[in-house]
């Protein structure tokens, strides 16, 4: 069984819309030339992504989860790759991923309801 709950025989067969590992890797490369042109742009963002850790409110595989969710609620394939990989590191099931999937899911649901409703006052303030 792998980390993801998939039996190694399914694992091998699932088909995958990208190679995020080498994702990934690319990612990290860029990254890195990223840090050495601003160095304190990059200390900056590591003093926020490690804040969460240093309280111990919520573990490692809780604020993966969340991490997941707004990645996707926020389209960053990147923060995709990372979260998803730091999530299974910390012991996060298929099943967990995809119930804080849902949670995303429901959140650009409810977000595009809030802004219908404020596209139909938009359109009352017309009169």
């Amino acid at each position: 069984m792998t980390a993801n709950g998939l039996t190694r025989e399914r694992f091998s067969k699932v088909n995958h819309m990208m190679d995020w590992n080498a994702y990934r890797k690319e990612l990290a490369g860029r990254l890195g030339e990223f840090s050495q042109l601003t160095p304190d742009t990059m200390a900056g963002y590591q003093t926020l992504a490690n804040a969460g850790a240093k309280t111990q409110h919520l573990d490692a595989k809780t604020r993966e989860l969340i991490a997941i969710a707004v990645a996707v609620t926020t389209r960053c394939d990147g923060c995709i790759a990372v979260h998803t990989k730091a999530a299974a590191k910390a012991g996060a099931t298929r099943e967990e991923i995809s119930e804080a999937l849902g949670v995303a899911v429901s959140l650009n649901a409810g977000a595009a309801m809030v802004y219908s409703a404020r596209a139909l006052d938009a359109l009352d303030s017309l009169k």
